[in-house]
């Protein structure tokens, strides 16, 4: 007999034996049970789940003398005879290549003959979408209204390509992707039935590769099958995939991810200029940080990933070299690298390029980059490897102007400007007015210069707590407040509300306020009610109180103003609620 291919010789004959699709089994079963047959069912879904196969077990089911738990038995004379190739009874029609109006037109005229050997005449259309809108239209009444004898399946992958008219009279049933946990067990079945010795890592490849389809994981555990005489390995595997060395790819990801650019571009040439395709890199690259993440977040993520130890230990390794922030980031760069290289008439460049993207968080505003940046930075100072050599050299030759900086008003603000902006690798200096622009409220730092910003020395190290307490124990100066900066008060409160996120709510309701100084506490005034209430709760007061804080106020109040009161009937009646019990004549 001639050798067949397993997805062939391993096709499920029984309702039991199709892998998953539960829902879909569950239904033709008591279907046949109950004798309550359709006369039109749309089988879709992705390729290699089952469609086909489905329906060929449920054609012989519905004819099938004595069904088994739904399933035909396979032994009584109307399933001996549905097998022969010959039978006419099950019809499978190709609508890619029979797709035109002529064919339907003949189905149309041989659907009225009755069966030959069951009680049902049942007809298989695959790739149902491939036929021409006249050919739907010579079928549909038909399909409507067909013989009592004659049952429609029709099979295709995108259902969206058929029309209404032809899905509205059809029992629809979507097929779902396989999971790797059964994609594992058929093929862990099917090599045992084989004798072919396996391991489990190898096995989990070919499953992964088949991205839930069982015909494609058939399909490649037959290459694999082949490949070697003895035991099936993960290397084996790789090989007949072709897919990129593993150690390759790994030092790629772990450079990428520890923002070493340089050697990143320079290993991605590497293993492009050894005859690795850019796709296929591409793909395992994006493989590799599936693996990471999933690594770096899940509990179970050996059970998970079931690589060899060698393996899973350089996939830990990658993980340690940032956090999810970076990982999240680079899978999203490199993944957009893979579409964009369809287009692309250079598809080297386009890869090297989200790869040094990817290296690169410094040169880039997305919110993970500068996450992944900070974490970095707060990393490396727990580590105690955070000050330059060239800032600890200046702390070293000249100490008292180091604690200098560290003591001016202005320390503070200015190491939040740096960590806003340094690098995650600390090999770039720059500027905090690079991303961030000074906010209204800092005051301009005096004596301290750019490069020092943010560099933490030994001489630091040690004084800097001291320091920062023995200013935060310091309360402001009440009242050092000017004329002039009370005025500008209320509009630095505007624009603090404005740009911070979370006290949007708080902008909307300030917006119409009136406000004004008794003597250091700033008043607000409200004519609403609504408002008067909202700016008065526990958590609100709190953040306005915060805001005001920075602005050098450090007591305020929220007042209701009668409608229709202008602001010198406002200024009269403050002026008399100040001085109660005092007569005051206002002219």
């Amino acid at each position: 007999m001639a050798y067949l291919a397993y997805y062939r010789a391993f096709r499920p004959s029984t309702f039991d034996e199709v892998v998953r699709q539960e829902h879909i089994v569950r239904i033709l079963k008591n279907q046949i049970k109950s004798d309550k047959i359709g006369h039109a069912y749309l089988f879709c879904g992705p390729r290699g789940t089952g469609k086909t196969s489905l329906a060929k077990i449920f054609a012989r089911a519905i004819n099938c003398l004595e069904p088994k738990d739904g399933s035909p038995c396979g032994k009584c004379a109307v399933c001996k005879a549905l097998a022969d190739g010959a039978n006419m009874d099950i019809v499978e029609i190709d609508a890619a290549s029979n797709n035109g109006v002529d064919e339907m037109r003949d189905l149309r005229d041989k659907v009225q003959y009755p069966p030959v050997a069951g009680s049902k005449k049942v007809y298989i259309i695959d790739e149902v979408h491939m036929l021409s809108p006249s050919a739907f239209n010579a079928v549909l009444k038909t399909l409507e209204e067909p013989p009592a004898h004659a049952v429609f399946i029709l099979a295709t992958t995108e259902p969206q390509k058929i029309p209404a008219t032809i899905l509205s009279r059809c029992m629809r049933f979507d097929f779902k992707l396989i999971p790797q946990s059964d994609l594992e067990e058929l093929i862990k079945k099917v090599f045992d039935k084989t004798g072919k010795q396996y391991e489990s890592q190898a096995v989990s490849a070919i499953a992964r590769a088949g991205a839930g389809s069982a015909r494609d994981s058939l399909s490649i555990a037959d290459m694999c099958a082949s490949y070697t005489t003895g035991k099936l390995t993960y290397d084996d595997v790789s090989a007949v995939l072709g897919a990129a060395d593993f150690d390759s790819v790994a030092d790629i990801v772990c450079a990428v991810l520890s923002g070493d650019a340089a050697q990143a571009l320079s290993l991605t040439e590497k293993s492009l200029s050894s005859g690795k395709g850019v796709g296929t890199l591409c793909k395992d690259i994006l493989s590799f940080l599936n693996s990471v993440a999933i690594v770096k977040m899940c509990r179970n993520a050996r059970e998970i990933v079931n690589l060899p130890d060698d393996r899973y230990a350089r996939i830990q390794q990658a993980a340690d070299c940032t956090d999810g922030h970076g990982i999240l980031r680079a899978t999203e760069i490199i993944s957009r690298c893979e579409g964009d290289m369809r287009y692309a008439l250079n598809g080297a460049v386009t890869l090297e390029t989200a790869v040094l993207k990817s290296s690169m968080p410094q040169i880039d505003y997305n919110i993970d980059a500068l996450i992944s940046r900070i974490s970095a930075l707060e990393k490396r100072m727990e580590q105690g490897n955070f000050a330059p050599a060239r800032a600890a050299q200046k702390s070293a030759s000249d100490p008292a102007r180091e604690v200098e900086s560290v003591t001016s008003p202005n320390a503070r603000s200015e190491s939040k400007a740096t960590l806003r902006t340094g690098a995650a690798s600390g090999a770039h200096e720059m500027n905090a007015q690079t991303f961030d622009q000074p906010s209204p409220f800092d005051k301009p730092s005096v004596g301290v210069q750019t490069e020092e910003r943010g560099q933490a020395s030994k001489t630091c190290d040690a004084v800097q707590p001291a320091l920062w307490e023995s200013q935060a124990a310091q309360p402001a100066q009440a009242g050092s407040l000017t004329e002039a900066e009370k005025s500008r008060v209320f509009a630095n409160l505007l624009k603090l509300f404005r740009t911070t996120r979370r006290n949007a709510v708080l902008f909307t309701l300030c917006m119409d306020l009136e406000s004004a100084f008794e003597g250091d506490k700033l008043i607000l005034y409200t004519q609403t009610d609504a408002v008067y209430k909202a700016l008065n709760r526990e958590e609100n007061a709190r953040f306005i109180r915060e805001a005001l804080a920075e602005l050098n106020v450090f007591s305020f109040e929220v007042k209701f103003k009668q409608a229709g009161e202008d602001k010198w009937e406002s200024a009269e009646r403050r002026l008399k609620e100040n001085f109660k019990g005092i007569d005051i004549d206002i002219k």
